[in-house]
């Protein structure tokens, strides 16, 4: 999460093992997804996701992925994967420009203000249609300050998305450019290949000589919109001498971005004087890159934090430009051991004080969190970071649960990321297997975000968020009748769901079969439940028929009656329910028992003819 995506010292980012000559990083695993192999281009859309399109909902055209079953039906789901086939060189669509154009001269033109006046946006109403509620829904949540959309006036190319707790929980990725082999093509690519797999939002760690035209180049082509962390620039021109960093130099740093386009910066001003002796005996120590440097900075002239002294000036900058903060922790911990400490919670105090004075510039803000927290404290976390931080948006790296399992830190990540959303954050920084351990390829970026993308569905579930468990039914429906080609393209990966089908049943006439390899034909439970519960229709159906037998039995046997002779009354309004119940349901039967039968006595190989049985 930028500078807050707990590289705890790890080589992740841009900046790690070589990536940018740096080691540890500010964001984390960092993910800056440059890879050590030669440069490839993105597959197109329909190679990921298979009979799937994009298609775009109303008047502002909100684009949306549409997934065709093989039964006929449609499943829409969220998508971030942002225009298709462009030039990086020309970038995106301006689809913004025109709604940017009409509130020129207003002196604050952030989100925040527009919508304290009562003013619903067309950002607003963009959110709307995705989100599934009311306009003035998202409007309110942002007047409150419960929920940010970082949309840079200058940013015209973005889709717009909202970051609170009472909407779909979102994913950062992180990317940055590498110092071994880099080109603007590449950057983009790696842009892309994070959104592709469904991030919401991007943080660029990228350093070195060629960082502005890096910057430009992923904002112009970028969908989603765009982090960073301006302290590592700042560093940058002061070749690393961090005694050398001053407010007027940040204050350049950041106008330079937010010319550029960036939607949030993360800025480390609850790092103070005060708080720096609470990490001495920890664990892991400081472990934030910008908490580091900013704590050498106040140590090395004895003088508070800069950035924390010229906070207001900060805030009448970026609320020039709608750029939203993303206030860091540069405390947070970097262990099991260091969790919940003096010295993070009194960072988050702090953020919560800077938060008031953020908002009273109508300057949007978002709380960085840990970090590494066992699940028992979790909760804790975030009714602190309510309270204290007024409800502002949390947004947090994982937290992993536990610090016993380099290489899969994206599931002990991933784990607390599930709980920590379920508890209330909005935002979660994803990690990557190689948290820690090295410098992310291609298929840890693509596996860090997958791994987050089912931790923040699964929180939306607990949430109960209404349109949040609409997938997962049509899903489990096609899991149930054995139509596997929807069970996979359903799904988020739905080439490696596919993969792992086919290592011991690739073939085509598999994806019919009423069976996996894991069962076999004869043990499969699904199937064995369709059996029974054709049985027990066809049973339904013969008890129905026999009671009518009896009823005309009663009636003399006689298929005409003298209509004096029969009374006109409830039981007979019943018996002909009944009759057409005992029909329909007789009929159903017979044609799920042909199937099912079907498929148990070829052993399922070619159990194509299956239907489920209607009521």
């Amino acid at each position: 999460m930028g500078a807050s995506t707990g590289s705890d010292g790890s080589n992740g980012s841009n900046g790690s093992s070589g990536s940018n000559g740096s080691s540890g990083s500010d964001g984390g695993d960092g993910g800056n997804g440059s890879e050590p192999t030669a440069f490839e281009p993105l597959p197109p859309l329909a190679d990921h996701f298979p009979r799937s399109r994009k298609i775009e909902v109303g008047e502002l055209a909100v684009p949306m992925r549409e997934i065709a079953l093989t039964d006929g039906g449609i499943c829409t789901v969220y998508d971030t994967s942002g225009p298709q086939g462009c030039d990086v060189h020309a970038g995106l669509p301006k689809r913004r420009a025109a709604w940017i154009a009409a509130r020129a001269g207003v002196a604050t033109p952030t989100q925040l203000w527009f919508a304290r006046q009562g003013v619903v946006t067309e950002e607003m109403q963009f959110i709307a249609i995705r989100e599934g509620v009311e306009a003035d829904f998202v409007r309110s949540e942002v007047a409150r300050g419960r929920a940010i959309i970082p949309a840079s006036i200058k940013h015209p190319e973005l889709e717009p998305v909202i970051i609170g707790r009472n909407f779909l929980t979102k994913i950062n990725a992180n990317i940055g450019n590498s110092a071994i082999r880099s080109s603007i093509e590449e950057e983009v690519s790696k842009l892309q290949w994070s959104i592709r797999w469904g991030a919401d939002t991007v943080m660029d760690l990228s350093t070195g000589e060629a960082i502005n035209a890096t910057r430009e180049a992923i904002l112009r082509n970028s969908p989603v919109p765009i982090g960073t962390v301006p302290i590592y620039q700042a560093l940058e021109k002061v070749n690393g001498r961090v005694e050398d960093l001053s407010l007027p130099l940040f204050l350049e740093t950041l106008e330079e971005q937010c010319e550029q386009g960036v939607d949030y910066f993360t800025i480390h001003a609850g790092v103070l004087m005060r708080t720096i002796p609470m990490t001495a005996r920890r664990t892991t120590g400081i472990v934030s890159r910008g908490g580091s440097i900013l704590a050498k900075w106040c140590l090395s002239h004895h003088k508070e934090n800069f950035i924390y002294e010229g906070f207001e000036e900060i805030c009448r900058l970026l609320a020039r430009y709608d750029v939203s903060f993303s206030l860091g922790d540069g405390l947070r911990p970097g262990s099991i051991a260091d969790a919940n400490d003096e010295a993070q919670l009194t960072e988050l105090a702090v953020l919560g004080e800077l938060t008031k004075v953020a908002w009273e510039h109508n300057c949007q803000v978002m709380i960085e969190g840990p970090g590494h927290v066992p699940m028992n404290k979790i909760k804790e976390n975030v009714d602190l970071q309510l309270e204290l931080c007024h409800e502002a948006p949390f947004y947090t790296l994982g937290p992993l649960v536990t610090d016993i399992a380099p290489g899969y830190d994206h599931i002990t990540s991933a784990i607390g990321a599930a709980m920590i959303g379920w508890y209330g954050t909005a935002m979660l920084c994803y990690v990557t297997p190689k948290e820690h351990l090295g410098l992310p390829d291609r298929q840890d970026v693509k596996d860090g975000v997958i791994a987050y993308k089912i931790a923040a569905h699964a929180a939306d579930l607990a949430k109960g968020h209404p349109r949040a468990q609409e997938r997962d039914d049509l899903l489990s429906k096609a899991r149930f009748e054995f139509r596997w080609e929807d069970q996979f393209n359903l799904g988020l990966d739905p080439v490696t769901a596919r993969s792992y089908h086919d290592e011991t049943l690739p073939a085509d006439n598999a994806k019919t079969a009423h069976f996996c390899s894991m069962c076999g034909p004869k043990f499969c439970s699904m199937r064995i439940s369709q059996d029974i519960r054709d049985a027990a229709q066809a049973s339904e159906a013969e008890a129905g028929m026999a009671a009518m037998s009896e009823r005309f039995k009663e009636h003399g046997g006689e298929v005409y009656l003298p209509a004096d002779s029969v009374s006109v009354d409830a039981d007979l309004a019943i018996d002909t329910a009944l009759i057409t119940e005992a029909a329909g349901s007789q009929s159903g039967g017979q044609s799920g028992g042909q199937s099912g039968g079907q498929s148990g006595g070829q052993a399922g190989s070619q159990a194509g003819g299956h239907s489920e049985p209607t009521a």
